[in-house]
């Protein structure tokens, strides 16, 4: 009965690409060209924020320029895509566009890539919203991201463990040492999750890494609550070749 009854949702409903919505063959999935077209990630990548870098390894904690001028607070960290061309157009169609279904296949996307991240018992959580632009954007799609990579990878995730105390401004356009000032004390652990993280490792879910300071921002606030080590991971990953 069940499937008859899909087989006739398919039939009016047919899958379509992701991207450019020409017809595919299952559901959440891109065509042959969308997928050529897609900046996936993979290869050498910086240990720490997952940007892509030149060569092959030797064995040896690799960074980037980023991460060795600005050291980061958490301890390693994967991004599925690079933030250009259809990659972006997805991220904000996720963000802005009112496309929710998007965080299925991009979870499952960044969980491969944070396959070497991934240890037992590991908490997810999403970096927060303010209410109020929670309010006007109706989701969070870096928490939806985070319980689709929870459901990949079956490690268990707490959607509310951050808390986003006050609005911020966007940071487009901010150095560095601006946006860290401007993040400085609006992220902290929920008071009433904070147990959830003692001694425990942490996977911070976001959909982009431009700078890494909303990033850092919640991560440190995980380690000040107690966190024994926090990983980050994102959808795609900004760069100055990007």
């Amino acid at each position: 009965m069940w499937q008859q009854i899909q087989t006739a949702i398919e039939t009016v409903y047919p899958p379509r690409c992701l991207g450019c919505g020409d017809l595919v063959t299952s559901d959440f999935g891109l065509c042959g060209k969308c997928w050529r077209d897609t900046p996936f990630i993979d290869g050498t990548v910086c240990d720490s924020c997952g940007a892509p870098l030149p060569g092959a390894r030797d064995g040896h904690r690799i960074e980037c320029d980023d991460c060795m001028a600005h050291p980061r607070p958490w301890s390693d960290g994967r991004a599925a895509l690079l933030y250009t061309g259809r990659a972006r157009r997805m991220v904000l169609a996720l963000k802005h566009g009112d496309r929710p279904e998007l965080a299925r296949p991009g979870g499952l996307w960044m969980a491969r890539a944070a396959a070497p991240l991934l240890q037992p018992n590991m908490l997810i959580a999403p970096v927060p919203l303010h209410w109020s632009r929670l309010l006007r954007r109706r989701y969070n799609q870096s928490a939806l991201l985070a319980q689709s990579v929870g459901r990949q990878t079956g490690l268990p995730v707490c959607p509310d463990l951050l808390v986003r105390d006050r609005a911020t401004p966007m940071l487009e356009g901010m150095s560095m040492t601006e946006r860290a000032k401007t993040l400085s004390g609006a992220i902290s652990v929920h008071p009433k999750r904070r147990h959830r993280l003692t001694a425990r490792k942490l996977l911070l879910i976001d959909d982009v890494m431009t700078s890494g300071a909303t990033l850092a921002a919640s991560a440190q606030a995980c380690l000040n609550a107690g966190a024994d080590q926090v990983f980050v991971l994102v959808l795609a990953r900004v760069t100055r070749e990007a």
